[in-house]
């Protein structure tokens, strides 16, 4: 099936041996990737190669497969840098995930720049992982937390924004696309305007990333995080991305082996970048699957992707219009700023009722609050909502028995349409 992206799914589909699975005796149907993505088997193959010729600490020997295990994980940051156009492989950290690089900034550079009486300022729509690691670090710092409003559950309000702007916070730290409502936010234009306003900045890439193409040059911030999870690679390894003359300047979280320069009984100097901020063994086999997951999406093109994902969401809302049911966000008109990300309300269903009916079918999608619970329990108004996501293995075919099972959901649970 090639869709008018130029998508070749069901050649792709051949490098996901999940795919091939059956969940109750149908064909599995994943719709769950802002979640964790599938991994090809590309991305398997090099870790297991790692494991089975050349597993060994990196930095450390200077015996054949260490040099080729550091190499790797080297390599590995290289091909991170080039994907978001980073100046080097300096400025990118590894950390297990977004969430983690998220928190490295708070305990490191926010820790020693934020003090008594200073903002921070946020989104209502952010992630947890966006928003707790700013509370810890306000109650910390006596601080104050601020949130920039959502607008009609669609898009982030730039009037308040602007004003709340007017109060300097140190910080200003924001989703690039949200994962319930999927808006793409302006990165650039709101990085320019909390930089106008003296701060610096940090931008979740965690949803953006995987699907689009990022360059942290033409955004022009301070501080980026997304994770390997997302974008086809292993769990349990992310990024940090930061400008050089801010890591520089900034203190390391966790001391230990490898981060180090000198040590004595006296105290301790650090490493360079990107090393300063990497104490121990890392997550070597992440690295390596992590670079061979880049090497992946590289090959289909970043912009293809997401001309792929924009066909898919565009007939998924359409079919979700079909079938009357309520989904948040961005809607079929507004694509630009619309991800692959759809979440979405059956009257009189309850969304864990769903899932479990959708499963049924085959069919994976996610039910809950997302980790955002102040946006869905606050700003939509529900305790938990439905949502179904899409990545480069997704077909037309796939979002056409989603909505036949949103008919099995309503004559399961007897609700008219």
């Amino acid at each position: 099936m090639k869709l008018e992206s130029g998508f070749d799914v069901d050649r792709i589909r051949k490098d996901f041996p999940i795919l091939g699975k059956k969940i109750n005796g149908k064909a599995l149907v994943y719709l769950d990737s802002a979640a964790t993505s599938q991994k090809p088997i590309q991305v398997i193959k090099a870790v297991t190669d790692y494991y089975e010729n050349y597993n060994s600490n990196i930095h450390r020997g200077v015996y054949k497969i260490a040099e080729d295990a550091t190499e790797g994980y080297v390599n590995s940051k290289k091909l991170a840098a080039k994907f978001i156009n980073a100046e080097s492989y300096r400025n990118i950290i590894y950390c297990r995930n977004a969430t983690e690089a998220i928190n490295v900034v708070a305990r490191s550079w926010a820790e020693q720049n934020v003090q008594k009486g200073d903002h921070i300022l946020i989104t209502e729509m952010e992630h947890h992982s966006n928003i707790v690691p700013w509370q810890m670090l306000a109650k910390r710092k006596n601080a104050i937390l601020d949130y920039a409003k959502v607008n009609g559950m669609k898009y982030l309000d730039i009037e308040d924004f602007s004003a709340k702007l007017r109060k300097k916070p140190k910080l200003v730290s924001f989703t690039h696309v949200s994962n319930v409502l999927g808006t793409i936010n302006e990165a650039k234009e709101l990085t320019k305007m909390a930089h106008e306003a003296g701060a610096k900045v940090l931008v979740d890439a965690a949803q953006s990333v995987p699907h689009m193409k990022v360059d942290v040059k033409e955004i022009d911030c301070d501080f980026l995080a997304f994770s390997a999870h997302k974008m086809l690679g292993p769990s349990g390894i992310g990024i940090l991305y930061g400008k050089e003359e801010i890591l520089e300047q900034t203190e390391p979280v966790l001391g230990g082996g490898d981060m180090i320069r000198t040590v004595d009984f006296k105290g301790s100097t650090w490493n360079e970048l990107p090393w300063k901020f990497e104490a121990g063994t890392q997550n070597i086999e992440g690295a390596i699957g992590f670079g061979a997951a880049m090497d992946y999406l590289n090959k289909l093109g970043m912009q293809s992707i997401r001309n792929h994902e924009v066909e898919l969401t565009k007939y998924a809302l359409e079919k979700l219009a079909e079938k009357k049911v309520t989904a948040y966000g961005p809607g079929i008109d507004d694509m630009k700023h619309k991800a692959g990300v759809i979440a979405f309300k059956i009257e009189g269903a309850h969304p864990h009722d769903i899932a479990q009916i959708f499963d049924s079918e085959g069919i994976a999608i996610r039910a809950g609050h997302h980790c955002a619970m102040p946006l869905v329990t606050q700003i939509i108004t529900e305790q938990a909502v439905a949502r179904m996501s899409f990545y480069i293995y997704n077909k037309n075919e796939e979002i056409d028995k989603a909505a036949a099972a949103i008919d099995k959901v309503r004559q399961i649970l007897q609700i008219n349409s």
